[in-house]
């Protein structure tokens, strides 16, 4: 330990240059990732479940059968229906000969293309119930929900199963009204999983809401995930979003525990012919463990960035750089710090 010139401990402390540089605010917001579409298939018609084709996790192309209704009693229908189809287009067809020939009445006429009209719909309609009865994807993505198996009797606008467009993930999250006008659509952001603590995914604005929640001054912010990124998140879990907003060039920066925060204003130590002394200044941003300097401090000037907390105003202290402590040097600095100035 260095000694006084009064015989007491001089206390060992860190120092490092003020440069100059570029600080970017950040801000951090959470949200729950989702899928970017989530399509809900409902049964179109009342009946009972013959067979499920899917499970929950699976993945399908648009087309693919899901499930079938009971479609036994619409066969019949439908024979019935082509039966009266064809006889009441012969009926017509037979009419319009006769018509040609002036045999029957515009009137008579009239009631058998009437007659075909309503056959032929009545069969196009037994068609597309049984069509119905086959539940088909409508989109390409994964099964997320499944609400019915075989022999289960539904009704009519019954949800049946959820299918999701996983191609592409969104993490919709809150952006205070005064940070949301530095964001645009494409800005790249960083995206946490607290599923996946070790890896940081690479997103993008895919869109700004054009309106602030009139209570919260909140404006939602959809960020999407592509790729291996999308890939690798899954519906709810949960994801920290990191906006890079305001950037500052060429501004004075200084380590963040330079920074003397007590009662008073921001102050550092800026050592000087082998004294702290303190000064007060004016800090700007703050980011990745750096604080701007608006005024107070030149480019070049140290400042003591370990050992700080204790310090006195004018205080004779010993200088160790940061690149030269070892185990004890920094064990030095704690006990000088802790002991008595």
């Amino acid at each position: 330990m260095g000694r006084g010139r009064q015989g007491g401990t001089v206390p060992a402390v860190a120092t490092a240059a003020v440069e100059t540089g570029t600080i970017a605010r950040r801000l951090h917001v959470s949200g729950v990732v989702e899928p970017i579409r989530t399509v809900g298939i409902n049964s179109r018609m009342a009946g009972a479940i013959l067979s499920v084709e899917v499970e929950e996790g699976v993945t399908v192309r648009r087309g693919d059968v899901l499930a079938r209704l009971d479609e036994r009693e619409l066969n019949a229908e439908l024979a019935a229906a082509e039966a009266a189809y064809d006889v009441a287009k012969a009926t017509f067809e037979r009419s319009e000969r006769l018509r040609e020939r002036k045999v029957i009445t515009a009137a008579e006429y009239d009631r058998d293309r009437a007659a075909f009209a309503a056959a032929e719909a009545r069969l196009e309609q037994i068609r597309a119930r049984i069509d119905y009865a086959t539940i088909r994807a409508p989109i390409s993505g994964v099964v997320t929900e499944k609400h019915v198996e075989a022999g289960d009797i539904v009704g009519n606008q019954t949800r049946l199963f959820a299918i999701a467009d996983m191609d592409t993930m969104v993490v919709r999250v809150q952006v205070s009204e005064l940070d949301v006008v530095e964001l645009s659509p494409g800005d790249p952001v960083q995206v946490a999983l607290d599923a996946l603590p070790d890896r940081t995914f690479e997103g993008r604005i895919r869109r700004i809401f054009p309106a602030a929640d009139p209570v919260t001054r909140l404006v939602p912010v959809e960020v999407a995930l592509h790729g291996e990124s999308a890939r690798a998140a899954r519906p709810g879990f949960l994801a920290r979003v990191e906006f890079a907003l305001t950037a500052e060039t060429g501004v004075r920066l200084v380590p963040a525990s330079a920074i003397i925060a007590d009662a008073g204003a921001p102050a550092v130590f800026v050592v000087k012919d082998g004294r702290a002394l303190r000064r007060t200044v004016e800090t700007g941003l703050t980011s990745e463990g750096r604080v701007e300097i608006v005024s107070g401090l030149e480019p070049g000037e140290l400042v003591v960035v370990a050992g700080n907390n204790a310090l006195r105003d004018g205080a004779e202290v010993r200088v160790v750089e940061r690149s030269g402590i070892d185990a004890a040097e920094a064990g030095a600095i704690r006990a000088d710090v802790g002991g008595d100035q």
